[in-house]
């Protein structure tokens, strides 16, 4: 059976912290960190009881950050954002960050067991693969033999030569619009100067750049808009090698930061290899150009993409901006043919949270957001941990600030998830009546995308065509579609709107046909709240329901019974 992708998506460095006294900008000492030995079988059995399928575990690989930790020194403070330090500053491709270990010298060990569990809990794991820059100071202490640092052997008197790992502002300090003196005994100081993470390729980048990142050349030059690939640029063989490396550990598949950063004949040439040595490792790309999609699934081989700009962006612009429901049917058609490679979400670690006032402001209406963003397609589905209580995001954490997200900088914990994590316990008890239901909700929400195969492997029907000109129907706030199998049919309606509404719904017979739906009088529960609804489907009449604000019917149908012409 082929298996919808349900990721849950989770910082062990603040999951499993339990630190209730946090302050803002704290230290490691004062504030805590998660441990990779914290997310216990117990943890892991009960994300995957949520209907989960992978865990991307996010802040992993060895970052640069402002704290010591024994025979590993802190880096220079002054181009390192928060305490804890950006999980996209990578300083070792090849270690774990110490921060989530309990023994610091048995710190892979650790994130190895980790591995075996969350696989013994049913569970895959992914891990970040950020391609695209480091750190500004980068240095592997256990890289395998023969592994030399990123930009160790470049020609620093040279902007640009093909097998440089960076880029160099040739006779320039670096020299960005902040004081690299201000954090610390000793002042930052690069000379040259490297070009930062953005495509910054000046020595005077701002504090809104990615000034605690340096970019990584792959053989491209940027004036002249050229790629040297032949011979094979030295990035891409390292780069290659951290692949396998992190393959080897037994994830099964990345999470790759910015991919259209990095070139497509990149992917085209590493993906395959990896993949041929680790048969059913999956690529997920980080992607914002709607154009690029078919390149990066079909040329550069990523098994599945973000869809962030196209059906995310919509359902946000529908919260926050009046746009009309009727817009989604436009979401589906701009991925027509690779929707089922499109990963949906409504929260991760660079969006504001839904319960924040950015978007939703209040996480109970988030029914027709999940059940679209879950359901209308059988490509994968990501929560971000602690949206399935409602966490609001209000705290400010220190570097990142009270902006609507959840630190990725800060040492930090969250309110949400200590009462549920509970030392261990991962129970109900300490939550809300609002949070336990919530937390249910995404869990009959998610369990049901596998186990519904017209959700998991079905096809999709959009019904809005029929609807839009219809004046007992609300084309704005509301939306419908159907889902079916040879053997299953699901009527989707969902409500934007903040009230009730008495829906005259058009079924056309292209749908009847399709679908095979049974005509006649139903008497059924919902699939959402095992409610009874009463109803008729019939070719030319309409069907008439009844909805709630906020809220999803998903209406299982009959399928007509096939003909028997044996003889």
């Amino acid at each position: 059976m082929k298996e919808k992708p349900i990721v849950y998506q989770m910082f062990p460095r603040i999951m499993t912290n339990m630190e209730s006294e946090c302050v803002a900008d704290g230290s490691y000492e004062q504030n805590g960190s998660g441990k990779f030995n914290g997310l216990t079988e117990k943890t892991l059995k009960s994300i995957r009881s949520l209907g989960v399928t992978h865990v991307w575990y996010t802040g992993v690989i060895e970052m640069a950050t402002k704290t010591a930790f024994p025979g590993i020194p802190a880096d220079n403070p002054n181009v390192v954002k928060g305490q804890a330090g950006s999980p996209y500053a990578i300083k070792d491709y090849y270690d774990v960050s110490p921060a989530l270990a309990e023994d610091v010298d048995k710190r892979m060990d650790e994130f190895q067991a980790l591995v075996e569990r969350t696989h013994d809990a049913g569970l895959k794991v992914l891990l970040d693969f950020v391609p695209n820059h480091t750190a500004r100071v980068y240095h592997s202490d256990v890289a395998p033999d023969g592994i030399d640092d990123f930009g160790a052997h470049d020609n620093i008197g040279m902007f640009f030569t093909p097998n440089n790992n960076y880029y160099y502002i040739t006779n320039q300090q670096f020299a960005p619009d902040f004081d690299l003196g201000a954090e610390g005994d000793t002042p930052y100081v690069e000379f040259p100067a490297k070009a930062t993470g953005n495509d910054c390729f000046t020595a005077f980048c701002g504090k809104t750049d990615w000034y605690e990142t340096v970019k990584l050349n792959y053989g491209v030059d940027p004036w002249q808009h050229k790629g040297y690939y032949d011979p094979i640029p030295d990035t891409w063989l390292r780069m290659l090698h951290i692949l396998r490396f992190w393959a080897s550990k037994g994830i099964d598949g990345f999470r790759c930061d910015m991919v259209f950063m990095v070139p497509v004949e990149f992917w085209h040439w590493a993906i395959p290899q990896v993949k041929g040595d680790y048969p059913g490792l999956i690529f997920i790309g980080e992607i914002y150009d709607v154009s690029l999609y078919h390149t990066f699934l079909n040329y550069c081989g990523f098994d599945y993409l973000y869809d962030k700009v196209n059906l995310y962006d919509t359902l946000v612009g529908i919260e926050r901006n009046n746009v009309s429901a009727a817009q989604l049917t436009g979401c589906w058609q701009t991925v027509d043919g690779i929707g089922d490679r499109m990963l949906n979400f409504l929260e991760n670690h660079d969006e504001v949270r839904f319960a924040s006032p950015a978007f939703a402001g209040d996480p109970m209406k988030v029914v027709p957001h999940l059940v679209v963003s879950a359901m209308m397609s059988k490509g994968p589905f990501m929560l971000y941990y602690g949206q399935e209580l409602g966490e609001p995001a209000r705290d400010n954490e220190g570097f990142a600030g009270d902006n609507n997200r959840t630190t990725i900088f800060d040492y930090w914990s969250l309110d949400t998830l200590r009462r549920w994590y509970n030392n261990g316990l991962c129970s109900t008890a300490h939550l809300t009546a609002h949070e336990k239901w919530l937390r249910n909700l995404y869990k009959r929400v998610l369990t049901l995308c596998n186990k519904s195969a017209a959700v998991r492997e079905g096809a999709f029907f959009d019904l809005m065509y029929v609807n839009l000109q219809q004046p007992d129907f609300d084309p704005h706030r509301l939306y419908s579609f159907v889902r079916y199998t040879d053997t299953d049919v699901l009527l989707f309606l969902v409500n934007f709107a903040d009230r009730s509404q008495d829906v005259h719904l058009n079924v056309p017979d292209l749908c009847y046909d399709m679908a095979g739906i049974a005509e006649g009088d139903y008497k059924v529960e919902d699939l959402l709240w095992k409610q009874p609804h009463v109803f008729t489907m019939q070719r030319g009449q309409q069907t008439m329901l009844k909805i709630g604000p906020h809220d999803a019917l998903i209406l299982p149908l009959k399928k007509v019974k096939p003909t028997n012409n044996a003889k």
